[in-house]
């Protein structure tokens, strides 16, 4: 295995990596819904032909682009499809789950390619090297062999998924709070109600989002205040009801306008809490939420030590949450583990000191 091509891959045309992306974008949530529906249907013959065919053409893309790094990942996984279509193995959630697995950690790669970052975060030499070493194994060694390449690239073992739905999810406690703060936080969760109401995608999302924020943030000690951290998970997003809604209502990619448009939204849900007294921390943590520790977030362009800390778990639980947005927009039920995933192989993308704590919030409740 040629590790440079994974760790420090050449680009040799930018305009053809972007051919790539472009494909891939394409292909991607095609694997992804008939990967849902062989959940369902797992002897479809006819659906197991098109997952190879998928994979098929994103190993030729790649190889026509010069992206070498996508060979390398399409080629193993199309050899293990080859024994799926041929029936010396089954159909299974580990299988699927290494399939989306690749194509998630494949996609980030070309990401990064393309902002010039680093790959080594991602993996994917132990990626790589796991899916060739499943080409040849046998049937009954498979289940167990795909659980240690799942953990060794992901850091969590593979475990049944409860759905969404089943998690309980629960908001803040507000004892001991005035009943002016309790009235406020009463209020607020109001106007993030009438936001999740303009769209069934977001329907619960409050709740899940202040849950994992008020956990993270009781695991670390609870550096932040609690009450704080609440109201700015309410008032985080209420900025996006100023716009327009087809800027933030739509699934899939945005336009150049539609992002500019998007990156005002903290300064107006910001600008509007730091004018009622009591909430200036709340409204901090609201403006820098999208910020990132390594100065690429907006809209100022902060760095790790001047972001607040509420705003560091705001970053991470809200990407979270993005992701596992942006699988159940393709058609791909949500998968905890891949969007844990995802959030940590995203670089400098978030304040390591709260990472732990969030993976542990994450590992309590895969394990429950």
């Amino acid at each position: 295995m040629d590790l440079t091509a994974l760790t420090n891959p050449r680009i040799v045309d930018r305009e053809s990596l972007q051919e790539f992306i472009d494909s891939l974008t394409d292909l991607i949530p095609n694997i992804e819904r008939d990967i849902a529906r062989l959940k369902r249907e797992p002897h479809d013959k006819a659906l197991i032909a098109n997952l190879f065919r998928a994979l098929h053409n994103i190993k030729g893309d790649a190889a026509i682009c010069q992206v070498g790094l996508g060979v390398m990942i399409a080629h193993p996984l199309e050899t293990l499809l080859t024994r799926l279509r041929n029936g010396e193995i089954g159909f299974s959630e580990l299988l699927a789950e290494i399939v989306l697995l690749a194509m998630d950690r494949l996609e980030l790669a070309v990401e990064a390619l393309v902002s010039h970052r680093s790959l080594e975060h991602l993996k994917l030499v132990e990626l790589v090297g796991g899916l060739e070493n499943l080409t040849n194994v046998s049937t009954e060694a498979l289940d167990g062999r795909l659980v240690q390449l799942i953990e060794a690239v992901t850091g969590f073992r593979p475990v049944p998924f409860p759905p969404a739905k089943e998690i309980k999810l629960h908001t803040a406690r507000t004892a001991g709070a005035s009943e002016t703060i309790a009235a406020d936080l009463k209020f607020f969760r109001s106007l993030t109600q009438q936001f999740e109401a303009r769209s069934a995608r977001f329907l619960g999302r409050c709740d899940r989002l202040l849950k994992l924020a008020l956990d993270t943030n009781q695991g670390a000690g609870q550096p932040v205040d609690p009450l704080q951290l609440e109201a700015a998970v309410y008032f985080h997003d209420i900025g996006m009801m100023f716009l327009p809604e087809s800027a933030w209502l739509k699934a899939g990619k945005l336009s150049a306008q539609d992002m500019q448009l998007l990156h005002s939204h903290p300064a107006t849900a910001a600008g509007l809490l730091e004018r009622m007294e009591g909430w200036q921390t709340a409204a901090e943590i609201v403006a820098q939420h999208h910020e990132m520790a390594d100065g690429r977030g907006y809209p100022k362009g902060l760095k790790n030590d001047q972001i607040c800390a509420g705003a560091k778990i705001m970053a991470i639980v809200d990407t979270f949450e993005a992701v596992t947005l942006k699988h159940s927009d393709r058609g791909h039920s949500r998968s905890i583990l891949r969007a844990i995933a995802e959030v940590n192989a995203c670089d400098n993308q978030f304040a390591p000191e709260w990472i732990k704590p969030f993976n542990a919030v994450i590992r309590k409740i895969v394990e429950q």
